[in-house]
């Protein structure tokens, strides 16, 4: 709202131009989830938008859409589910899938996205909350990162690392609280979020973890660190980082004690 003083007249003429100064400039002001958005960690992917991955890396191979809950998925090509399949589900459904070929190894990208439900319109900037990263055949731990570039995992012995039986997690560098937007969680709000990276086994982590312990899949995604501590210290168990200097130094898998088989004893 303008006030025009007695004592600083201005020309009934110019006011338009004062209204379209006030236009151009709030053109500049976007909303923050219209901005441009950055990744959220050092892995370069949690956090930007398709859009911004697109640029990045170039168009998906193929896209991918999950049924259910369960990791059985329909493959289309970019085109036909531009044309067809993009319509018949949400958005986010679609999961663009990137495959490389690295030392003989099939190494595949596939990126699921989340919406801004911030921006209330039926199609929402989608924004990339997990990355799922799967080996063709399954790869010893310690080779994963000269075949992913982007999986840089802490050296340090003390890291946050967990593990159960079917896959280890690994935590590593500070939380963000812009990286929030993308956990779909009850009371999100009150816990620290960061990258973790986890790593699943179809054939169970075995009771002595090896550098040679075979990986299916890596993923990128987010995780509260002070959560799991608080509340899950029955399913997530402490264990030493797999790739610190004191994991390469311990001693090899003590040899499993042979079960006698215990005979009958039969009266006389």
């Amino acid at each position: 709202m303008f006030v025009l003083a007695k004592s600083m007249p201005v020309s009934l003429t110019k006011i338009p131009q004062i209204f379209f100064l006030i236009l151009v400039g709030l053109s500049f002001l976007g909303s923050p989830s219209q901005s441009q958005a950055m990744p959220y960690f050092e892995d370069g992917f949690l956090g930007l938008t398709k859009k911004e991955l697109h640029q990045k890396i170039g168009t998906p191979h193929a896209i991918r859409a999950r049924k259910a809950a369960l990791r059985i998925f329909s493959y289309y090509s970019p085109q036909d589910w531009e044309k067809y399949f993009s319509k018949l589900v949400s958005p986010e459904n679609g999961e663009d899938v990137y495959t490389y070929e690295k030392n003989g190894i099939q190494v595949r990208y596939s990126f699921v996205y989340t919406p801004d439900l911030r921006e209330q319109k039926d199609f929402p900037t989608l924004y990339v909350k997990r990355v799922e990263i799967e080996f063709t055949p399954a790869v010893p731990i310690e080779t994963i990162p000269s075949l992913v570039k982007e999986f840089v995992p802490p050296t340090q012995p003390d890291a946050p690392v967990f593990r159960s039986n079917l896959w280890v997690l690994i935590f590593k560098g500070p939380p963000s609280q812009e990286a929030t937007l993308l956990v779909k969680e009850h009371n999100k709000e009150q816990w620290d979020w960061s990258l973790a990276y986890q790593l699943f086994s179809l054939n169970g982590i075995p009771n002595y973890v090896t550098g040679q312990s075979p990986i299916d899949r890596l993923e990128f995604t987010i995780q509260s660190l002070p959560q799991i501590r608080k509340t899950r210290p029955y399913t997530h168990e402490p264990f030493l980082n797999p790739y610190s200097p004191e994991f390469a130094k311990r001693p090899t898998e003590p040899p499993k004690k042979q079960k006698s088989i215990p005979l009958p004893q039969y009266a006389d």
